[in-house]
């Protein structure tokens, strides 16, 4: 077994089996890497590795049309295509969500805000 943490969602610590897709184990555990699709086509589960890149297998094509080389080098992956060999710890950016993510729309004229 191997051990992920989570060093966005307060430093979670969990363990899964070798070869593990780090976005599978953040959902199974409750890590809370943000994503969308899953599957490489969107881009919004980057994250970086902040501990041990050394054991994540290698860059997948569709890594590398959302990341660049130096984020690569600064330890940037896409969790739906990054599997994990051995012990890692993860940051990313937080996503904004539900109300906080919206702009207050405005009061269509003639109706009041309650």
């Amino acid at each position: 077994m191997i051990e992920v943490t989570f060093l966005t969602n307060d430093g979670k610590t969990v363990t899964a089996p070798e070869n593990s897709n780090l976005l599978r184990v953040s959902l199974r555990e409750q890590g809370g890497i943000p994503f969308k699709c899953g599957g490489g086509i969107c881009g919004t589960c980057k994250c970086r590795i902040e501990k041990g890149i050394e054991n994540t297998d290698a860059i997948k094509p569709k890594e590398r049309k959302h990341l660049t080389e130096e984020q690569f080098a600064a330890g940037y992956r896409m969790a739906c295509q990054t599997f994990l060999i051995g012990n890692v710890s993860v940051s990313w950016t937080p996503r904004l969500t539900g109300a906080s993510a919206r702009p207050e729309a405005p009061a269509a004229e003639g109706q009041s805000q309650n």
